[in-house]
Parts: C-alpha cells; sequence; structure tokens
C-alpha cells in the first residue's frame, strides 16, 4: 500500500462529534483483548463524523444485527476484501472469522477462491453472489436460487446489504490509503 492521501487522526484529535459517530459500533457482547481496534479506520472516518456516524449505523446492523450467520459473515466480507485487494478489511476481518469458526485454511480458500468443495451448498452460493456482485453488481439467477432454497427473504437482503457495504469500505481504503494499524499486522496476507 502506498502512501495515505488523509492521515488518521490520533484519537486526541478527534473533534467532539466522533464520539456520537462511535456510539453505533458499541457491541452487544465486549470485544476480546486481541481483537484489532482498527484505530487508523477510525482516524481517518475522525475527519468527517457524520458520514463516519451514518456508516457505522449501517455497518452496526451488518455486524450486530444481521440475520446472517458470524460465519455467513464473515465468508462474504473476507471474499470482498480479497477480489478487492483491501488488505486493511482483510486483516479486521480474518480475527473475526476465526473467532466466527472458520479455519486459517478455510480463510486462505476464501482469500484463493478455491476449495469450492469444502463449503456447503450455502457457503458456496454465498461466496459465488460475493464474486458476482462485486463483478456484476448482481447475482444470478442460479446463486440466488441456491440462496433462497435454504435463506430468508431477510437474510437474502443481508447478503446483498452486507457485500455492498464491505466494498464501499474496501474502496474508501483503496481510495485513502489507510495504513495498516501494528495490532492488525499479524492478520494481514498478500492479496491479488
Amino acid at each position: 500500500m502506498g502512501e495515505a492521501r488523509l492521515e488518521p487522526l490520533p484519537p486526541r484529535s478527534w473533534p467532539a462529534e466522533m464520539r456520537d459517530a462511535l456510539a453505533p459500533l458499541t457491541p452487544p457482547v465486549p470485544r476480546s483483548a486481541d481483537q484489532p481496534k482498527g484505530m487508523n479506520l477510525l482516524g481517518t472516518l475522525a475527519r468527517h463524523p457524520a458520514l463516519a456516524g451514518a456508516y457505522h449505523l449501517f455497518v452496526a446492523h451488518l455486524l450486530y444485527r444481521t440475520t446472517l450467520t458470524a460465519r455467513q459473515r464473515e465468508l462474504l466480507v473476507l471474499r470482498v476484501a480479497a477480489i478487492r485487494g483491501a488488505e486493511y478489511e482483510w486483516a479486521q476481518h480474518v480475527v473475526l472469522a476465526l473467532d466466527a469458526g472458520l479455519t486459517r485454511d478455510d480463510v486462505t480458500a476464501v482469500r484463493d477462491g478455491t476449495g469450492r468443495d469444502r463449503w456447503t451448498t450455502v457457503e458456496a452460493a454465498l461466496l459465488a453472489a460475493a464474486d458476482e456482485l462485486v463483478a456484476d453488481a448482481r447475482i444470478s439467477d442460479a446463486t440466488w436460487q441456491a440462496l433462497a432454497a435454504e435463506m430468508s427473504d431477510q437474510q437474502l437482503l443481508d447478503v446483498v446489504f452486507t457485500v455492498g457495504g464491505y466494498d464501499v469500505l474496501a474502496m474508501m481504503l483503496g481510495t485513502v490509503g489507510v495504513p495498516l494499524d501494528d495490532d492488525l499486522m499479524p492478520w494481514a496476507a498478500p492479496l491479488q
């Protein structure tokens, strides 16, 4: 990754409005101490607290109130990060994926787009949906049918919005050049 186009603000320099912008991200269950904190991402978003608050409200649904399982959500997020080469997003979500029950081999397979036979039918369809949405902004009929056979209408919508929400984040991370935090370094992997 190149140099940051917008240098993340250190927490002591965040505008007062950033406190309200962070409120939606308070998890229902306290985070484990080993989960990365994402300070460079938050420090970049601190440059626009109104936008940060709106995005955090949206992403809080994707993280804490989604109808998808944590495993399903992390398959989607990791695949988006891999496709987009979003190293920051990838590193942040490898930790969450491992917490959600994915193995390191699963994570590697998601990154490389391989091993589709290792997944359940719905998991394979989720990965295909992420590929299709990022490439074409549309889930194919065959993938939709595979998902719809096992998922509710709410879950289907959460699939689309999870991919879209994390695709937008990947765009921002890549455009702005948000640098990896030190606590993300162990989870970074070469992408693309």
